[in-house]
């Protein structure tokens, strides 16, 4: 496989998506801003959420399913709250405006928990955990998934989806600590795209309606997603949906579009991110080193037989920011011809 990859420059994979953006009447200043935290996806190894989904994303926007021009804004509010409606946009768009708002909330309430309803698809969970970091503040992420393949425990009817977590946690020398999961074994990004690599899927992914462990990804439609944990994911599942769809009026259940199969109907998506002030609590230098004392504590402990490293939630991301970022990002062949023949249709220049 790795012979089939092409490196792309992050800037210029950037300037791509931008002009994808732009040819389908996404403003320039948009068009940039979605641009910039789709590649920031790649470069994290989130590759099933980067430029994997522009031609999804355009399909989408051409097929009217996503405003283009979406007044993006607040219409519940308290010290620490508010409820976004994002008016249909990108919800890489609605996310941002979502995460500055609890930041800007957080500084003096301590805690903001911001809800969000009529949004889409915003990339992985991890971008928006990670904006309050910078900020010396804990950033909690919960969303819908934007289609779903994971039944209730026992059950046949697919009621609900990957809703996933994420939680970023400042340190001082280290890296933050990132947990970015879905509450299913596997993300369905990653079927989709060991689906393009002409890739099987592990034993455990997904199963068939009797039962059956699937792991051909090209019949994923004829299966479901399995849960973290068996029960407690299902339940975890349940619960995050509740609290990003319904408790602010966005879709859930089965009022969940699945938006790889449509691309005229808005989703509706709820997301909501908790930004937390470390120094309600502590003085933010504190609270870093003993996040800093902990994990190295975590990485020199004693390793059971077999095993080269113990890593931390969000390492291996970073591993990858830093080698993407100086090599460029890997693009497999299947997936840069698809971008080509995007560029082609929105008569763009190609990614060469």
């Amino acid at each position: 496989m790795s012979s089939e990859l092409k490196r792309i420059s992050a800037s210029g994979l950037e300037a791509f998506i931008a002009r994808a953006f732009a040819a389908v009447n996404v403003c320039d200043i948009e068009a940039r801003s979605i641009a910039e935290l789709m590649v920031r996806a790649d470069l994290s190894g989130a590759d099933g959420h980067g430029v994997f989904r522009l031609p999804q994303y355009i399909r989408r926007i051409k097929g009217g399913a996503v405003n283009v021009k979406p007044a993006i804004r607040v219409v519940r509010e308290a010290p620490g709250m508010a409820l976004v409606d994002g008016d249909n946009g990108m919800g890489h768009l609605v996310m941002r405006f979502a995460a500055e708002k609890a930041i800007e909330k957080a500084r003096t309430a301590g805690v903001a928990w911001v809800g969000v309803k009529w949004s889409n698809h915003a990339g992985p969970a991890s971008l928006y955990a990670s904006m309050p970091i910078a900020h010396d503040m804990i950033g909690l992420y919960l969303a819908v998934g934007n289609a779903n393949h994971l039944a209730a425990w026992g059950g046949l009817d697919m009621l609900l989806s990957t809703n996933p977590i994420a939680v970023g946690i400042p340190a001082d020398k280290e890296p933050p600590i990132v947990l970015d999961m879905a509450t299913t074994v596997a993300a369905y990004g990653k079927v989709k795209t060991a689906a393009q690599r002409g890739e099987t899927m592990p034993d455990g992914w997904m199963i068939d309606r009797e039962g059956r462990p699937l792991t051909d990804p090209r019949r994923a439609n004829e299966g479901l997603l399995l849960p973290i944990g068996g029960y407690k994911g299902y339940g975890l599942a349940l619960v995050f949906g509740l609290l990003a769809g319904t408790l602010n009026g966005a879709a859930m259940g089965r009022e969940v579009v699945d938006f790889n199969a449509d691309d005229k109907s808005p989703t509706n998506t709820g997301h909501v991110i908790v930004a937390i002030n470390v120094s309600a609590f502590r003085p933010p230098a504190e609270f870093k080193a003993s996040v800093d004392g902990l994990i190295r504590d975590i990485r020199k402990s004693k390793r059971l037989p077999g095993v080269d490293a113990i890593r931390l939630p969000g390492e291996r991301s970073h591993a990858k920011r830093a080698e993407r970022t100086k090599l460029g990002i890997p693009l497999t062949a299947p997936l840069l011809d698809n971008l080509n023949q995007l560029a082609a249709e929105l008569k763009i220049a190609a990614l060469g």
